[in-house]
């Protein structure tokens, strides 16, 4: 029976995924975002439970795979291809309003995160690392980008609305950030766990690093620290990536 519970919350990761589409079909962008967020701890209680209870078998990688297609390729792409008409009514850009195809860029996201997925499950490399982002920290940005610009006014230390809410506010821009993102889950890119080796500073020193800086980003500015982080996180693999190549 407890095989089975692993996969019974993969399930749930998925049908989150499915609601997340739904609703932003449905333009209720942020709970679209917000069931991507339980896509994501579904993602994340399915491998701790399989770990927890000593248990591992093929249907559960497979389903995984799919799950997480659904849920932080399909779902993401959806989002932002409804996020990005939504800005444009309000933000108007007149090449979006001429080429109303051009939100289709959008749809990048599912295409890239299907080659990534793919690429995860037979690559040897990404046992303990990935190679490229992984796509639910490449959905993560996009729904937290969502939270945030809903509900620019959560309380925080640090006021960051004045310089970020027109960037995000961009359509464009927010595509760019489509295709950008894409192309890094594909991108023969190192990018570190946070699976800790030991509780020791200098086994750890780039976990520990990031979240610190996480958890600094989230005490001063609030959501904004979510995708921050993202970013950061991009930039430490790539520093570290870069660092690793002079030194060896």
């Amino acid at each position: 029976m407890k095989k089975h519970i692993p996969n019974a919350i993969t399930t749930l990761n998925l049908l989150c995924g499915c609601l997340a589409i739904t609703s932003a079909f449905e333009g209720e962008l942020y709970i679209a975002a917000y069931f991507l967020i339980f896509a994501n701890f579904f993602d994340f209680a399915d491998g701790f439970a399989a770990r927890a209870l000593k248990v591992s078998n093929a249907l559960g990688e497979q389903l995984d795979s799919l799950s997480d297609m659904i849920s932080f390729g399909v779902a993401p792409g959806v989002l932002l291809y409804q996020f990005a008409k939504h800005l444009n009514t309000i933000n108007e850009v007149q090449i979006l309003t001429d080429n109303p195809w051009l939100f289709y860029i959008a749809f990048i996201i599912p295409v890239f995160s299907s080659f990534r997925l793919a690429k995860f499950n037979i690559d040897t490399r990404q046992t303990s690392s990935f190679i490229g982002l992984p796509t639910p920290a490449n959905a993560s940005f996009f729904l937290f980008v969502v939270i945030l610009y809903f509900y620019p006014d959560l309380p925080k230390v640090i006021d960051v609305n004045s310089f970020l809410i027109p960037i995000i506010g961009n359509p464009i821009i927010m595509l760019c950030f489509g295709v950008v993102f894409s192309f890094l889950l594909v991108a023969e890119i190192p990018m570190f766990s946070l699976k800790f080796k030991n509780m020791k500073w200098k086994d750890n020193k780039l976990p520990f690093s990031f979240i610190l800086i996480w958890f600094l980003l989230l005490i001063t500015t609030n959501i904004f620290a979510m995708p921050a982080i993202v970013i950061i996180y991009i930039l430490f693999s790539v520093f570290k990536h870069l660092t690793s190549k002079a030194t060896a």
